[in-house]
């Protein structure tokens, strides 16, 4: 007996097919008009985003500060790491 096994190929995802061409670019030009109209409310808003931009920069990059989540430096080093540690 002679089985032909057919391999299907994979359905072309969304991003691969016409229609996100014409999307990306309806977005495009929804988005240019949006902001050409309402420059002035963005451009108004701009230092308070920057301002506000500071506390959260803040939170986000010194998250793990002063908390043991995960190991210390020391359970890193093994030996022959060149660290003596504690010896004088």
């Amino acid at each position: 007996m002679n089985h032909e096994h057919h391999q299907h190929e994979p359905a072309p995802s969304f991003w691969g097919s016409r229609y996100s061409v014409g999307l990306l670019v309806i977005g495009a030009v929804a988005g240019y008009f949006l902001l050409k109209e309402h420059l002035v409310h963005v451009a108004t808003a701009l230092p308070y985003l920057f301002i506000l931009a500071c506390p959260i920069m803040h939170f986000f990059m010194h998250r793990g500060h002063g908390h043991k989540h995960g190991p210390s430096r020391q359970d890193n080093l093994g030996p022959g790491s060149g660290d003596k540690g504690d010896a004088p």
